[in-house]
């Protein structure tokens, strides 16, 4: 795992030679290609309603917030401004992007280079996480979810916002089956099909407030859902 600030120099040297090898030289050169046009292909969606839904949801973090999957920093300024950050980003062309973006929002967070399973912070000592369009794309999800619950204090809580799949049996959760391999590799790692509402109650997460709707401008990911989850005892 590598430790940044957000006012580290931004070395993409030593990043690079520090990032877990997850991927094959033609994966890693389509990391650093999806890192660079994930924003623009996110804007319709952002404008559409997305970004006020990140707005929505982020108002309700609170203390010490640990963000999954940061990405390029798209929820930056949604975050109350009394919250102590910690960003964790495993692939090294987002976290260059997320470190350049967090210095010049001027806020202060620590970032790791770290996937989301394997989070090297105590035990019970997050009062929030946040996953927000994550959880398709991490490996394992009963892990990530294990490990959302072993950092989230007792009354913690996840915030999230995911695309899932269509209800069984429709046209779309039919597409979303047959092209789920092409997609993964297209999308960097990105699942079609996760049904991660049940992943989270059979994880131990009791649902709150939860909603449901379309990601704008998407066809295959248009199901979306979205809220909080409190971590229930286990």
């Amino acid at each position: 795992m590598t430790t940044l600030t957000s006012d580290s120099m931004i070395d993409t040297e030593s990043i690079a030679a520090t990032a877990p090898r997850t991927h094959g030289r033609l994966q890693s050169a389509w990391g650093r290609c999806f890192a660079a046009i994930y924003e623009p292909l996110m804007r319709a969606t952002e404008n559409g309603g997305n970004a006020a839904r990140r707005a929505a949801v982020l108002a309700h973090a609170r203390g010490t917030v640990v963000e999954l999957g940061a990405g390029t920093g798209l929820n930056l300024p949604y975050y109350p401004p009394d919250v102590e950050l910690v960003l964790t980003e495993p692939e090294p062309p987002m976290a260059r992007r997320l470190l350049e973006r967090l210095q010049q929002s001027g806020r202060k967070a620590r970032v790791l280079q770290a996937p989301a399973d394997r989070i090297a912070l105590p035990d019970g000592s997050v009062d929030t996480v946040v996953c927000t369009l994550v959880l398709c794309t991490v490996p394992d999800v009963d892990a990530t979810l294990t490990e959302i619950r072993r950092l989230l204090r007792p009354d913690g809580r996840l915030l999230f916002i995911e695309h899932v799949a269509a209800e069984p049996g429709t046209r779309l959760r039919r597409w979303q089956d047959r092209l789920a391999r092409p997609w993964l590799r297209l999308a960097h790692g990105c699942h079609t099909n996760r049904d991660t509402e049940h992943a989270l109650r059979h994880a131990g997460f009791a649902l709150e407030a939860v909603h449901h709707g379309q990601m704008e401008s998407e066809l295959l990911l248009r199901p979306l859902t979205w809220g909080t989850a409190q971590r229930s005892a286990a």
